[in-house]
């Protein structure tokens, strides 16, 4: 995986034009344009702009690979399954929490290769940071001009006190039971892969998604949190979380950070 590396300084160059291409919009006056998809999940201007500053980016890199993207149209499954390698891309991850104004929005930008992940940027721009992975070469943050290496926290299931990472905007009733298993666990609500992020800097422990989510949601960050020593497995088989499947709409999952004991 190491040829990959030579992919990450441009993958965070353009994760931050997209990350600023947001930020024009999120910190302007202007209306954001907001409509309702097919699915009635929200669309703003600034999803379309951060799309295509990513995808004219990926379309000049040296390495040509189809783009899936949560704002392209879905190629058939008949002319995907073929694919060795795609980029997996969420220009706006958290639109509802970008249109709330609270920051918690990322951009997320995956390379799959025989549906693994092997190379992610997942940029925060209302924090100015960047967090990258390739596999079998480590996890980093970038901030202030600052690269630092990431490390989960090291837990066991059964420690009291641990950071359970929750969704703001969609804790379902199976989320609730799967948390009340835990000794005097503590509730961190965060948005967007924000909530992976949080293991990989072992700021949280465990992140329970027991609710839709989609392969751009969480590709990227999945492998910063991997390379970290963590890991994201799915809720009813225990099995790593795929990608360019058939059906792009996950399964349950849970992340979790370095876990000892088991």
């Amino acid at each position: 995986m190491k040829h990959y590396l030579d992919l990450i300084p441009e993958l965070l160059e353009i994760t931050r034009k997209a990350g600023q291409a947001i930020l024009e919009i999120y910190n302007s006056d202007a209306d954001f344009g907001v409509e309702a998809k097919s699915d009635d999940s929200p669309l703003t201007r600034a999803d379309r702009a951060a799309n295509e500053v990513i995808c004219a980016g990926l379309e000049a890199l040296p390495l040509k690979f189809p783009i899936i993207s949560e704002e392209n149209k879905l190629l058939p499954y008949e002319t995907r399954k073929d694919w060795k390698q795609c980029w997996l891309v969420d220009p706006l991850d958290g639109t509802k929490e970008f249109i709330k104004k609270n920051g918690d929005f990322t951009v997320n930008i995956a390379l799959v290769e025989d549906g693994e992940v092997v190379a992610g940027v997942v940029g925060i721009p209302a924090q100015d940071e960047l967090y990258w992975a390739v596999k079998g070469q480590g996890a980093f943050l970038i901030k202030n001009q600052v690269e630092t290496p990431l490390q989960a926290a090291i837990f066991s299931q059964n420690d009291a006190g641990l950071n359970i990472v929750a969704s703001r905007s969609h804790l379902t009733p199976e989320t609730e039971a799967f948390i009340a298993k835990y000794n005097s666990p503590n509730i961190v609500s965060r948005g967007s892969a924000l909530k992976f992020l949080l293991l990989a800097k072992g700021e949280a422990h465990v992140y329970p998604r027991i609710a839709p989510t989609m392969e751009w949601d969480t590709g990227a960050a999945q492998i910063v949190l991997e390379e970290a020593g963590g890991k994201v497995l799915v809720f009813e088989t225990g099995e790593p979380l795929r990608y360019n499947r058939e059906i792009l709409l996950n399964p349950s999952f849970v992340g979790y950070g370095t876990v000892i004991g088991e």
